[in-house]
């Protein structure tokens, strides 16, 4: 996507000539006449704030309509209404603690079945396809060990078995990748990430292309009533106008970073895509993550990404604190991994700052 297109994409047509949309804080709009309304009439169901963002996040999807909701899990949340109890979704094995704790919980509640594959073996995904199977639901960079899916097979896949692909775009955003696009059917972000950028607003977006599922997750979005507040609205439309900036310089901040660690003794293993401003790091076990977390000035320890601040991350407590043991030892989720949000800073400034914490963190003999 042309980074102008990105930013004009942005601006909505406003009478006044306003280059920064107007916030609607009305909760209620007066009818003209009886049967008739202006297109408001409640703002759980609509809000002119709400509807720019949304028509200019459909825009970049390249869909037909997008919802704004109150976070990225209650986009998760809006997509698993869709599903009846007896439905099966095949799930990305390694993905955002947050998600996997919603899914156990609509599982034990609701009796969907969530199953988790590794979809970089396509025979395995293939295998498990089952009378029940209604969606793939993929994390193409995961959340926090960085492994990249190529999902154009699922998207064939998918069709083939009648099945919906489910993306969740929160590390990549509609500035690297627009999966509706290529084929798939729903892609949800957490707006609180990338999208608003700046650690100062909670949301999410859910974004489909299809008339009647549009139409499905509307009366959902409308009736569970998670939607998103002309406030926050406003705050994720702006995001949009430097998304595309913030992103190339924490991608370029990120490669760099990716390859010094890579040299490093301190660090066992770098896990990056190659894109994103988002990697992981594996600590040598003679290093504390608990010092290196204390000694940081730069960067932050913060449990969240996608900001114009390096975030730093400890999934094992944090993100991932609430799935079991034996699934994080499977994940490879331990306590020697962390999860980096590289941001804007200058990257001398990043480097430097890891490495004196790094440095401060020794405890032991490196093995």
């Amino acid at each position: 996507m042309k980074n102008t297109e990105l930013a004009q994409i942005a601006l909505t047509e406003d009478h006044t000539g306003a280059l920064a949309n107007p916030i609607y804080l009305a909760t209620a709009y007066q009818h003209p006449h009886l049967g008739q309304s202006t297109g408001y009439d409640y703002t759980r169901t609509k809000n002119p704030t709400r509807t720019a963002f949304e028509e200019s996040f459909a825009k970049l999807e390249r869909g037909l309509a997008s919802f704004a909701t109150s976070s990225g899990m209650a986009a998760i949340q809006l997509v698993c209404n869709i599903f009846k109890p007896g439905d099966e979704i095949l799930v990305s094995f390694d993905l955002y603690g947050g998600t996997f704790r919603l899914f156990d919980f609509y599982e034990q509640q609701y009796g969907i079945r969530f199953k988790y594959v590794d979809f970089l073996n396509y025979e395995e995904v293939a295998q498990n396809i089952n009378d029940n199977t209604r969606a793939l639901f993929i994390e193409p960079i995961s959340n926090p060990l960085m492994i990249e899916v190529d999902v154009e097979p699922y998207y064939v896949l998918s069709k083939k078995h009648d099945l919906l692909t489910i993306i969740d775009n929160t590390f990549l955003t509609p500035y690297l990748t627009t999966p509706l696009a290529d084929g798939a059917d729903i892609v949800l972000h957490s707006g609180t990430k990338y999208i608003g950028g700046h650690n100062d607003v909670l949301g999410g977006v859910v974004t489909v292309k299809d008339e009647t599922l549009a139409e499905e997750l509307a009366a959902l979005h409308n009736m569970t009533g998670a939607t998103l507040s002309p406030i926050d609205s406003y705050l994720l439309q702006r995001g949009l106008k430097t998304l595309h900036l913030r992103i190339d310089r924490s991608e370029h901040n990120a490669k760099l970073l990716a390859e010094r660690c890579s040299d490093l003794d301190a660090i066992d293993e770098v896990l990056y895509s190659g894109r994103t401003g988002m990697l992981s790091l594996r600590l040598n076990k003679a290093f504390s993550v608990e010092k290196l977390l204390e000694n940081i000035k730069v960067c932050i320890f913060a449990e969240s990404l996608g900001g114009t601040e390096t975030l730093i991350t400890f999934p094992y407590t944090q993100t991932h604190v609430d799935m079991p043991d034996e699934e994080k030892d499977k994940r490879g989720i331990d306590a020697h991994l962390i999860r980096l949000s590289i941001g804007v800073e200058d990257y001398e400034d990043i480097e430097a700052d890891l490495i004196q914490a790094l440095d401060k963190a020794k405890v032991g003999v490196i093995s």
